[in-house]
């Protein structure tokens, strides 16, 4: 059964066929992505919440740049709690949304001090509660630092993949996680949002180019004509 033309996605695909499809991308980001690994450095657990925090619509080379130094100032949550907002503030302006992000950063660093023992919780739930972190931040986390894998983050790779491949029609990011969720073996989802994240990022960026040569391009042809916008 062929695709048909979706004002939303581009293409609607029936359940089995997008199951299929699925399953071909996650064993090719398995192959060839096999130990989930961010690229964002850090040597302590919450200095990688912090990183995290601080990558929302950032790159992590701009990211890395800045924790280069700053975490040689701040290692632990009791650190980024005792932290000068102006001053940190002023710490990570390179990166978008900085003033937001200082906040954030603060709250949820006083958070962990006083709800969690100065340690990063151990489940999503709990992270979801830390201000700044959400369903996306909590489960890289989760996968990070604990190698739990209890849901599927999609950030701004992955969402352009789901739409370009035709793995759902919804544009908010905690809806498209919950669709891919569904297609994929829970086993699996490991390998999709770091796999994603290192092909989108090393092989086929988001800017509209000839991707026909692409492994990906080739499990489903019809993406080439499919270039979501970044909203």
């Amino acid at each position: 059964m062929s695709a048909v033309r979706n004002k939303n996605a581009g293409f609607a695909s029936p359940e089995p066929e997008r199951r299929r499809r699925a399953r071909k991308i996650v064993a090719f980001l398995k192959k060839n992505y096999p130990k989930p690994k961010s690229e964002l450095t850090y040597k302590t657990q919450f200095q990688f919440v912090v990183a995290v925090m601080l990558s929302a619509q950032c790159t992590d080379k701009v990211v890395n740049r800045v924790t280069d130094t700053l975490f040689k100032k701040y290692k632990t949550p009791a650190d980024f709690a005792k932290a000068d907002l102006a001053t940190l503030t002023k710490e990570i302006s390179s990166v978008t949304f900085f003033q937001n992000k200082a906040k954030a950063v603060i709250a949820a660093a006083k958070k962990v001090v006083e709800d969690f023992g100065g340690k990063v919780p151990k489940n999503a739930h709990d992270l979801q509660t830390l201000p700044g972190v959400g369903y996306k931040t909590a489960h890289v986390i989760m996968g990070e630092l604990f190698d739990e894998w209890p849901g599927i983050p999609t950030d701004t790779h992955v969402r352009r993949f789901a739409l370009r491949f035709d793995l759902t029609h919804h544009k908010d990011l905690n809806k498209i996680s919950k669709d891919l969720e569904a297609l994929v073996p829970e086993k699996d989802w490991k390998y999709v949002n770091n796999g994603l994240v290192l092909y989108g990022r090393y092989i086929c960026p988001a800017h509209k180019h000839d991707c026909s040569g692409h492994k990906l391009t080739a499990i489903w042809p019809e993406s080439r004509t499919i270039w979501p916008r970044a909203k």
